[in-house]
């Protein structure tokens, strides 16, 4: 079925050159000259599309898009205007606008820009039909992943949903073990309750008891008054153990009681309190070691892996890394209030090529940082800082055991050159990249070039 896409302009050729285009193009095309008019057919058209001029009488297309916004309806806007100014782009963007451009509309761009749209359209709703294939909501964050291990995991969560039972969740640092407890508890019926996390390293071994358990007036010096500790705090939501294999075994027996009795004592408390809270820990330590060195309870640990998931390191699950890096970029783009949104090949290639040994969150701190540093709408190669990428597969066994990222990017631009038999226009369209950028690139690689001669590759665009 043919998109809808609803064409708002108050200059009447304009709207008759875009009804042809577009028409011509197959999709199906309604018009409307002005914003109000526009509002009229929303409900009954239902476009998947509303493309926009800003500059029109009565309401202009920034309050259009608004308007459409608050309609709750499923409709994407493109604003475009003849005035390209900052203040309507960065109004335009941060209204919920898809993309924005400016006049005269290169026709073959809108194309483009529809492609995609309409591309991501359909990912969101594959992803609302069928979250447990790519993502699970975990109430603030998302577990991203689609791997045979991944979707384990996400079984486990829904197993899980109808029980209290403790879990131990294993698995290196920056994994994302916080997100699969918060996953657990925003998917099970306690939902609505508090999910109490504290990393149990970050707090001074003499207070962790009581910032656990709370303490009562006088318990030490300093105890002016009672302080209600986590557990207390969590009701009968969860309280997340982060780092458990770091702790003492002091405060190790204490929380053996909890689980088994239910029960604690606040420190300097004579009565013991209840909770119904559930447990959840964590650790990146391999705990059958500490137990063979006497430094973790066995019997704490079979309490507490009642169910046992382990996350897969990053370099375990590559095949994951391009859903997870779109991902990070989107968050990345949210939260530092930027049009960020493209991954071009080069750099998704390092992006998958590379160890990861700090897991998700060193991706997600370099996915933030090539956003920060980007210059327009993609990220780049040399923004990402990874130095060099440690070479899988094939690859590996055949060369060195690291490659540059200058290294991938070159041998990058190469495949695509050879995919279009040396047109460099099209090679640099492929790339996400200006055709300046790619000649810059090709000067570097210094006779690099696929077709190896120096010349322009048979590119009948070489004015470009």
């Amino acid at each position: 079925m043919s998109a809808r896409i609803l064409v708002v302009d108050d200059d009447a050729p304009m709207r008759v050159a875009f009804e042809f285009h577009l028409t011509r193009t197959g999709y199906v095309i309604a018009t409307a000259a002005s914003a109000e008019e526009a509002l009229g057919m929303l409900h009954e058209f239902r476009p998947a599309i509303v493309i926009t001029d800003i500059q029109m009488e009565e309401m202009s297309g920034l309050e259009l898009l608004q308007r459409v916004a608050a309609s709750k309806l499923d409709t994407d806007v493109i604003v475009i205007t003849a005035y390209e100014d900052m203040r309507s782009a960065i109004g335009a963007i941060r209204d919920g606008a898809y993309d924005y451009m400016v006049k005269p509309v290169d026709l073959d761009q809108l194309d483009m820009v529809l492609r995609r749209c309409l591309r991501d359209r359909a990912a969101r709703k594959r992803l609302a039909d069928e979250p447990a294939t790519g993502r699970v909501v975990d109430g603030s964050e998302l577990v991203v992943g689609r791997t045979s291990g991944m979707i384990e995991i996400y079984k486990t969560i829904g197993m899980l949903a109808g029980t209290r039972a403790p879990v131990l969740i294993r698995g290196e640092t920056g994994t994302g073990k916080e997100l699969v407890a918060r996953a657990i508890h925003f998917n099970s019926p306690q939902a609505g309750e508090p999910f109490v996390a504290i990393n149990c390293t970050a707090i001074a071994e003499n207070l962790l008891e009581s910032e656990l358990f709370g303490h009562v007036r006088g318990a030490f010096t300093g105890a002016v008054g009672d302080r209600k500790g986590r557990f207390e705090l969590a009701g009968n939501g969860t309280i997340f153990l982060d780092e458990i294999g770091d702790t003492a075994p002091a405060f190790q027996a204490k929380l053996l009681r909890v689980l088994q009795e239910r029960e604690y004592y606040p420190v300097g408390g004579e009565r013991p309190r209840r909770t119904e809270a559930r447990v959840i820990a964590a650790t990146h330590r391999p705990i059958e070691e500490l137990i063979a060195q006497g430094t973790f309870r066995e019997d704490l640990y079979f309490r507490l892996r009642v169910v046992e998931i382990r996350v897969p390191p990053l370099r375990e699950r590559r095949e994951d890394i391009p859903l997870l890096a779109e991902h990070l970029l989107a968050k990345a783009a949210r939260d530092i209030h930027k049009d960020v949104r493209i991954i071009p090949p080069p750099v998704m290639k390092a992006l998958q090529a590379y160890d990861w040994p700090g897991n998700v969150r060193e991706m997600e701190n370099t996915i933030m940082r090539a956003a920060v540093l980007a210059h327009g709408p993609a990220i780049s190669l040399e923004s990402l800082g990874l130095g060099t990428v440690p070479v899988k597969g094939a690859a590996a066994a055949s060369g060195p055991e690291a490659v540059t990222l200058d290294e991938v990017e070159r041998l990058q631009v190469e495949r695509i050159l050879q995919r279009t038999g040396g047109n460099k226009r099209r090679a640099a369209r492929l790339l996400g990249i200006s055709r300046p950028r790619l000649d810059r690139l090709l000067a570097k690689y210094d006779g690099h070039e696929t077709n190896g001669n120096g010349n322009d590759g048979g590119d009948a665009d070489s004015d470009d």
